[in-house]
């Protein structure tokens, strides 16, 4: 048996990169899953990966900047499996590059209201069902950056940051009411979210593997590692706590 043979988990991003692979990784160890994007092909098709592996799977179309729409895919959920035990956000916006005062008001409340605001809006969604579940673990997926900070993405930043902030101090609301919350803090990983921003040219995977001491851009599978321990009974121990998982880049 895996390690989450008969739970549940909901998986936001889980139709493609650090989220789809997370999501393939829980499959592998036994879960059930809901995934929630907003591209309907990619999400049909991490669907049929994920049954190939034995899983029962749906996709949900989302807009993880509604709480109405967040509540909706938490909520079928619960109906569709009847718990909800696991919860991942690798849902993100990297945003435009500009500094602080140049970036625009609209480019700062999508990143912001991406980042932060889908992060309370999952977490308040789905921990009342994970409660009545019998309790579980969240993983949400941070940044590097919002930790160390990094120049021209200044909503990108803060709202990583924020992720950390909300994560602490929901794991400690909820660490005597079997809910364990904690962060993984990726360096540059091989997603689209990436290639959007380095331009895909040989001189910037070249810039970007430079900030890592092992020398190289990671993968999506070296991140869903850390994001299943961090979920699973063998991490039993750990709330509260922000992994990176960066290649050794910095982290204070």
């Amino acid at each position: 048996m895996g390690r989450f043979e008969g739970k549940v988990a909901f998986v936001a991003g889980g139709n493609s990169g650090i989220g789809q692979a997370s999501a393939l990784m829980l499959a592998d160890e036994g879960a059930n899953l809901v995934i929630a994007g907003r591209n309907p092909d990619t999400g049909a098709e991490t669907v049929a990966m994920l049954e190939e592996r034995g899983a029962t799977a749906h996709f949900v179309q989302m807009n993880i900047r509604s709480l109405e729409d967040v509540q909706k895919a938490i909520g079928f959920t619960v109906e569709t499996f009847g718990q909800l035990n696991y919860l991942v956000n690798s849902a993100g916006l990297e945003g435009e590059v500009a500094n602080t005062v140049e970036c625009t008001e609209d480019n700062w409340h999508a990143v912001i209201d991406t980042n932060i605001n889908g992060t309370w809006y999952l977490m308040k969604s789905a921990i009342p069902h994970m409660l009545e579940s019998g309790g579980g673990a969240i993983v949400n997926v941070s940044s590097v950056i919002g930790v160390i900070a990094f120049p021209g993405l200044p909503a990108y930043t803060a709202s990583k940051a924020g992720m950390v902030g909300l994560s602490k101090t929901t794991a400690l609301e909820y660490a005597t009411e079997g809910i364990r919350v904690n962060v993984v803090a990726p360096g540059s990983i091989r997603t689209p979210m990436y290639e959007r921003f380095s331009g895909g040219t040989p001189e910037a995977e070249a810039y970007m593997a430079g900030f890592h001491p092992l020398g190289r851009i990671g993968e999506p599978n070296e991140v869903a590692g850390a994001v299943t321990y961090l979920l699973s009974d063998d991490a039993s121990f750990v709330t509260g706590h922000v992994m990176p998982v960066a290649g050794g880049w910095e982290v204070p």
